[in-house]
């Protein structure tokens, strides 16, 4: 009797083990063609404020242009009766804004700046009226003196945390940014939006090491490295760079950039974008990306280079919804920030005129393949 209860135990046993493994395969090959048939992408949304992204498109032009050409209403008196207004709402972002100008005398870019401060400041009649009329009050009952930013998701504080984690990379992203010859700024504004939805949604992650260590989060499930790369997104930068006919090749220089060393691609790839010590491959994914749709575009004839927003927009949805028109919309993955939700590109588009880590990332002559020194 004890034989046969022990095989009848032993039986169930082993059909309970076999039905575990059975189910573990399941589920892994359901998330394999999950992600090769891309239904975990996000399906992505519009920005709210698109309409008020292509007006500012319209109304500062091309980047390429000459900076001296900007029409005498946006003259630097102008310019600097804005900064002077914003300074008594939000003396933080006027000070941002004044460090850029200062140093890269790019005048057009800093009005781009105050801009993406007063689209969160359109509810806000006395700060438009004091905009609008071109004269500067002293008077103290309307000094609404603040430190935060008027970027709201800029002053939580994994934000804080961001920064000084990002900082450490600077050689990464500045040796990425050389390799490729994608400006610096550009390559962190694509990362922000990775990291701030993680920062945001990994809470226990954070408390227990991305907080107290002031590192960035490295993903390593469906998206990978610090900024989410998809594997089916690296096969398909690789692939742009060998091929000479596609639309997205940059050009005989890049095809060695992401070589392999070993046969053993997957697994080469998988720990080059995964790396706790190292993202510098990360950030050449990134770049490249970015790179590689920027030319699909100048391609066809409706050049984005002036357009971070929408840059960063279709790095976060992908190449296959990267299909080049006259009027682009700003959107991508929505990212919940302390109750409030925002699109990638939006995100993005907020932090590269923010004038936050401009000592690190300053603007550079042009977004891409720029001149000066890194």
């Amino acid at each position: 009797m004890k034989n046969k209860g022990f095989r009848k135990i032993s039986k169930y046993l082993v059909f309970g083990i076999v039905g575990i493994f059975a189910l573990i395969g399941f589920v892994l090959t359901t998330a394999f063609f999950a992600v090769k048939f891309h239904l975990t992408n996000d399906p992505g949304v519009v920005d709210l404020n698109d309409r008020y992204f292509q007006e500012i498109k319209d109304k500062y032009g091309r980047s390429s242009e000459n900076a001296d050409s900007i029409s005498i209403d946006y003259s630097e008196a102008k310019f600097l009766h804005d900064l002077s207004v914003l300074n008594k709402y939000y003396p933080a972002n006027a000070f941002y804004i004044q460090n850029a100008y200062y140093k890269s005398h790019n005048l057009k870019e800093a009005r781009r700046m105050i801009e993406a401060v007063n689209l969160h400041m359109q509810d806000n009649a006395e700060y438009l009226q004091e905009i609008n009329s071109f004269t500067e009050t002293t008077d103290p009952a309307k000094l609404k003196l603040k430190t935060q930013s008027a970027f709201e998701w800029m002053n939580i504080p994994e934000w804080q945390d961001f920064k000084l984690a990002v900082a450490k990379d600077k050689h990464l992203i500045d040796s990425a940014a050389v390799l490729t010859g994608v400006e610096p700024r550009l390559i962190v504004a694509v990362l922000v939006g990775e990291q701030i939805r993680l920062f945001n949604s990994s809470r226990e992650a954070y408390k227990k090491w991305i907080g107290p260590l002031k590192i960035l989060s490295v993903e390593t499930t469906f998206s990978l490295g610090v900024t989410g790369i998809k594997v089916p997104t690296a096969q398909t930068i690789e692939r742009n760079l060998k091929d000479s006919t596609s639309i997205f090749y940059l050009g005989k220089q890049y095809e060695h950039l992401l070589d392999f060393k070993t046969n053993d691609i997957e697994t080469e790839r998988f720990k080059r974008l995964t790396s706790y010590q190292n993202h510098f491959y990360s950030y050449m994914y990134a770049a490249l990306n970015v790179k590689q749709i920027n030319k699909q575009w100048e391609r066809s004839g409706y050049p984005i280079s002036d357009r971070p927003e929408i840059l960063a927009t279709l790095f976060n949805i992908g190449y296959e919804v990267s299909v080049p028109k006259p009027n682009p919309v700003v959107g991508g993955s929505g990212i919940d920030i302390k109750g409030k939700r925002y699109s990638f590109g939006s995100v993005a588009y907020e932090f590269y005129y923010s004038g936050e880590l401009y000592d690190l990332f300053p603007f550079k002559n042009s977004r891409f393949d720029f001149t000066d020194n890194v």
